[in-house]
């Protein structure tokens, strides 16, 4: 879309506080692709020293209504999603790539895939998502 780029993608990011409070950045966006990173800090964890699969699900939920967004314009809204979690994330990084698998002009599928990273700079992909993303342009 014209006018949409990182930099007002980043823009849109950092008004959200909840994506302020858990720190998250987007490093890529455009061509119905969005990427968004959290740093894996104590207070994400669970009771088991694990990721939190609500910081997964919020990176799923961001990432793929950003891919989403590339291609719908930035009036957007999550319609629906799904994670389906592989394995524990104990890393350092959580790295959530999202891709446009269909866009239509009121609505766009999404797919995304969750990895974490350690600390030698390996992924391991501990879940994936898929949604669907609402234009929210008025008619």
């Amino acid at each position: 879309m014209p006018g949409l780029d990182l930099d007002l993608a980043r823009k849109v990011l950092d008004s959200q506080p909840f994506s302020r409070l858990l720190g998250a950045r987007i490093t890529a966006f455009g061509n119905g692709r969005a990427v968004l990173e959290v740093d894996v800090r104590e207070e994400l964890h669970q009771q088991n020293g694990y990721l939190h699969g609500g910081v997964i699900a919020y990176a799923a939920d961001n990432s793929i209504t950003f891919a989403a967004g590339t291609t719908l314009g930035p009036a957007v809204l999550t319609g629906g999603f799904s994670v389906q979690y592989i394995r524990p994330a104990t890393g350092l990084t959580l790295v959530a790539r999202a891709a446009v698998v269909h866009s239509g002009r009121r609505q766009a599928v999404v797919r995304c895939d969750l990895f974490i990273v350690n600390a030698d700079g390996d992924e391991t992909l501990c879940a994936v998502a898929q949604g669907t993303v609402l234009s929210a342009q008025q008619s």
